[in-house]
């Protein structure tokens, strides 16, 4: 098959990769452009990355370029630098044994095309294309799947699982990002395999993780992660969100579980999800199980504060960030604040929409009242009272400070922080403007404690 040229002189990544492939087929070796970006350019949408498979060996390939570096010499992996850009070449090869869901015992180089093509993943990353005439080599039917939309392993799907347990996570990745189907006996696999993903180390499940939670389909890639039992083994928490009842005035669409993929869902816009969001949205109701009661109605009564806690627990235990894990943290455990917002105090407020990333707090205020009730008045609010506020410092300079407290005779302890802490509500209220009016505060404030 001849695919269409889509591809413009523009894309500095493509013409790299058709270079170092003319250089070695000038040099009597076969190259290809291989996998991931042949099976977007075969579905219409641009690479960001091109990955190079040749029959010439590492030793060969060093020969021919100015500038490589090994990264994966011993499964005959090189990186050819072009113009300052990174491609990876690696070695057509037959994989043999492999012993721990993940590395082969041994590598055997091949000249064959089609038998390196054999130790893939999926069919549709099985395609070459010569990038000098566009041509496709297929050797396992990978056209026909893009074409039906469907995913299923190259030869047996147990097999391929075994020699890199990742791959079951993958298929959900791609079965999400690509709205496919799946072949029922890969699909089979994954679910008797799911329990192999804790082979696999955490920093490689959460780049894999992250990748389903923040592209497309984000709430049925994690419905799926559940339906096939990887869930269990990633983040145990998220299944116990299932089943567990809410109040049916508040949340018609159903449980916690429902609730928190739909949250996912309108989170969704035309780009991929900020991390820290989608890992907040996916959070912020992991504490509703464990403070579930049911009185005059279900209530979980500060399951926010719960579940910040579970957060940065789960968000650690991942590998996240530090930073990360802050700003994920802060998410859960101020997202119930907007239902008292109407009634926040000028300086409360003030303080609220300070907080860092306070674009990402509104983002997940309005996916949660969306995936629920739909009633978006409280966000409306918080928007009209920003703007009112646009021509005040939200969070203004102190005017007293502990040094002003030494000066007036205050012995520093624990009545600082409440001494500054009313002065700055005043600050913040629009009672005190000046420095003079702040210490006349501080003197009756210290009368009256």
């Amino acid at each position: 098959m001849k695919l269409n040229n889509k591809v413009t002189n523009k894309n500095l990544k493509f013409n790299g990769a058709k270079f170092i492939i003319n250089e070695l087929i000038l040099n009597g070796h076969e190259a290809f452009i291989v996998g991931g970006a042949v099976r977007d350019l075969c579905m219409g949408i641009e690479p960001n990355e091109f990955d190079i498979s040749t029959c010439a060996r590492p030793d060969e390939i060093e020969k021919i370029f100015k500038r490589t570096k090994p990264v994966g010499q011993s499964f005959g992996v090189m990186l050819v630098i072009v113009d300052d850009l990174f491609f990876e070449v690696a070695t057509f090869r037959e994989d043999m044994e492999y012993k721990d869901g993940r590395h082969p015992v041994d590598v055997k180089y091949t000249k064959s095309a089609q038998i390196d093509v054999q130790r893939r993943d999926f069919t549709i990353n099985g395609l070459l294309l010569n990038p000098l005439n566009f041509e496709v080599t297929d050797f396992c039917d990978g056209l026909k799947d893009i074409s039906n939309k469907l995913l299923r392993t190259i030869g047996n799907p147990k097999k391929r699982f075994e020699e890199d347990n990742l791959r079951i996570l993958r298929a959900v990745r791609f079965l999400n990002k690509y709205d496919l189907k799946i072949e029922e006996e890969t699909e089979r696999e994954i679910i008797n395999m799911s329990d192999k993903i804790q082979n696999v180390s955490i920093e490689r499940v959460r780049e894999e993780f992250v990748k389903i939670i923040t592209n497309k389909n984000p709430g049925n890639g994690i419905s799926l992660l559940s339906n096939y039992g990887l869930m269990e083994h990633i983040i145990p928490e998220i299944e116990l969100l299932r089943g567990v009842d809410q109040p049916l005035e508040f949340h018609p669409e159903g449980d916690v579980f429902i609730h928190t993929c739909l949250v996912l869902e309108k989170l969704q816009g035309d780009g991929a999800l900020e991390i820290v969001l989608a890992l907040g949205a996916l959070l912020h109701d992991i504490g509703k199980p464990k403070t579930y009661t049911k009185t005059d109605r279900i209530r979980f009564n500060r399951h926010e504060y719960v579940g910040a806690l579970m957060a940065e627990r789960i968000c650690k235990r991942l590998k996240f960030s530090n930073k990360q894990v802050r700003e994920v943290k802060a998410l859960v455990s101020e997202h119930m604040k907007f239902g008292n917002i109407k009634d926040m105090k000028k300086s409360t407020f003030k303080r609220f929409i300070s907080i860092d990333n306070f674009d990402l707090h509104l983002k997940l205020h309005k996916a949660d009242c969306l995936a629920s009730h739909g009633d978006l008045s409280l966000l409306d609010f918080t928007n009209n009272k920003i703007e009112e506020l646009s021509n005040e410092p939200i969070k203004p300079k102190p005017i007293i400070t502990g040094d002003d407290l030494i000066n007036l005779g205050l012995n520093p302890g624990p009545e600082f922080k409440v001494i500054l802490s009313r002065v700055f509500d005043e600050q913040l209220e629009g009672n005190i403007s000046s420095h003079k009016g702040g210490i006349s505060f501080v003197k009756k404030l210290v009368r009256e404690l």
